[in-house]
């Protein structure tokens, strides 16, 4: 699956909260219709078959409730994408990821071999089931955690034993954390804490670029890794980190350098652990033992195909993010197919829902690479492929709010469809039900499904683009503001109320939402109809009347 997604430590949002954001998108020439689902322990499967590996595996552990996005029509698998369990846990799963053939020779992809010959007759060969994936990850974690390194710890320890048949990038949260994970070939696997005051950018791509092992083998504060990882890069040469490719912003990442005694000011006045000079000569030797190195180099790609659909969409999403940054012309720092844009870094501000929604919408407005642009030419508006394109199913931002009561804290942001002409709007995690208007989508094209509303709006106003985009850019406000309203006036009507009782009453909020966002949206498909019918090809001037 192509994806994008986006990490915002808390000090780095808005009011505090961690949030986890990813556009699931089908396969080219592909459309994968999805919708919403909570699935209650009676409905968890005891025992898991993967459609795509034929692995099987047994559920011996009572699961908690919790939501997700599973692809609608039935018969390759759940792909459950991103939800909450009842323990306030967040997971999104997965982004699609990279990596290179050194990798993939030292742990090969662990892939389904399908039998050969006749069951019972000579030469018979019986099939081999594969490993995990993305269909799986979600069904077989997250009812099971209760914090998101215990998310980390249970999906490595399963990809340990069974493996996977890709690669990919899953995403955990909680009130307090939030952690990244990559898997790296068949049955290998690293995690990293994103910083709290930081963001991450993540466009299908191997994503970590310094990895701090010594603290993986030890109190993991910020790393974690399979236990072998060691010794398996040192028998397969994967470690390419030089000494001295790292800069200030590496060095001051480290973990590894967070007990020595401050003696020198930075610019500020305010006291370094040491000298630079002394920090510089630490992490070399660190480097030189193998104790940090950077992932991407080791596990990671830098193809040209790189160039043209993963680095552009990192390099948009942090030119958005930190826009007083050199990105254009001769002196940019860095350009859209740059191989070192960072896996993280510190926003110019603090980040909004929103700043989340526009750069997973985006198609590079304001550069000549705007495939709806006036700019450059029709080779650069082709030239790199958008974040928001016309294979986005969905859009799941998994916001975890530390200032209401527990029970509350949970919003699931849902968008259906291409990103650019849809809208987001929140639902409460914390229920046993989703509305149907949501929940209903079936192979039938229907404007009484979210999802089939959304890609009928989007294939309409795609047509007339400058001539939609002010009805789009309307009815994107209006949800956005009444989404902030139903839940300001959903926390407060709730509470004084006991715990017991608070799922019936989220429920009834997510209704009325999902009421409205019905009513907004059959509006918004008759204007843009309308718009785009006035350009039809077949229009003369001349009227009847």
């Amino acid at each position: 699956m192509a994806c994008t997604t986006i990490l915002i430590g808390k000090e780095a949002s808005y009011d505090g909260s961690t949030i986890v954001a990813r556009n699931e998108d089908s396969p080219g020439g592909q459309f994968e219709p999805k919708r919403m689902q909570v699935v209650l322990p009676q409905d968890q499967p005891r025992v898991y078959t993967s459609t795509a590996s034929h692995l099987t595996i047994e559920l011996s552990e009572e699961p908690m409730r919790y939501t997700s996005v599973p692809d609608a029509l039935p018969g390759h698998g759940v792909w459950a994408a991103a939800g909450f369990n009842t323990a306030n846990v967040g997971m999104s799963a997965t982004e699609t990821i990279t990596s290179n053939e050194r990798v993939l020779g030292a742990d090969p992809l662990v892939e389904y071999v399908p039998a050969r010959g006749v069951e019972g007759q000579e030469g018979y060969v019986p099939a081999v089931p594969g490993g995990l994936g993305e269909e799986d990850f979600v069904t077989l974690v997250l009812p099971y955690i209760r914090s998101a390194r215990e998310g980390v710890e249970r999906l490595g320890s399963l990809l340990e034993r069974y493996g996977t048949y890709e690669m990919n990038g899953i995403a955990f949260s909680d009130v307090d954390e939030i952690w990244w994970l990559e898997t790296i070939g068949g049955h290998h696997w690293i995690a990293k804490r994103v910083p709290d005051d930081a963001y991450v950018t993540m466009p299908n791509q191997l994503g970590i670029d310094f990895f701090d092992l010594a603290d993986a083998e030890g109190a993991q504060v910020e790393h974690m890794a399979s236990p072998d990882l060691r010794s398996w890069m040192e028998e397969n040469h994967l470690n390419l980190t030089l000494s001295r490719r790292f800069d200030a912003e590496d060095i001051f990442d480290a973990e590894y350098f967070a007990d020595d005694e401050p003696d020198e000011e930075d610019e500020d006045g305010s006291l370094l652990p040491f000298s630079l000079e002394e920090l510089i000569s630490d992490l070399e030797r660190a480097v030189d033992a193998g104790d940090v190195f950077n992932p991407r180099e080791a596990f990671g790609s830098h193809s040209d195909s790189d160039h043209v659909y993963n680095t552009p969409r990192a390099w948009f999403m942090q030119r958005c993010l930190n826009p007083h940054d050199a990105w254009d012309g001769p002196e940019a720092d860095l350009h859209p197919e740059s191989d070192d844009i960072p896996w993280s870094r510190v926003p110019e501000r603090k980040l909004t829902i929103e700043d989340v929604k526009y750069v997973l919408s985006a198609h590079y407005q304001g550069t000549p690479y705007d495939c709806y642009g006036r700019w450059g030419t029709e080779d650069t508006r082709r030239a790199y492929r958008p974040i928001g394109i016309n294979r986005n199913g969905q859009l799941a931002v998994l916001q975890i709010r530390p200032y209401v009561a527990p029970e509350l804290s949970c919003i699931q942001w849902m968008a259906f469809g291409s990103n650019p002409f849809n809208a987001l709007f929140p639902l409460y995690g914390n229920v046993d039900t989703m509305p149907e208007y949501l929940s209903n989508t079936t192979e039938r094209v229907s404007t009484d499904s979210f999802y089939w509303s959304n890609r009928l709006i989007a294939a309409l106003a795609d047509a007339r683009f400058h001539e939609n985009a002010a009805h789009i850019e309307r009815y994107q406000e209006k949800i956005g503001g009444i989404g902030h309203r139903v839940l300001r006036e959903t926390d407060s009507a709730c509470r004084g109320i006991e715990p017991a009782a608070v799922p019936a009453e989220l429920a009834r909020a997510n209704e009325r939402m999902a009421d409205i966002l019905r009513d907004e949206t059959d509006a918004l498909l008759g204007r843009v109809l309308f718009q785009t019918s006035l350009a039809m090809k077949n229009a003369f001037a001349r009227s009847d009347n």
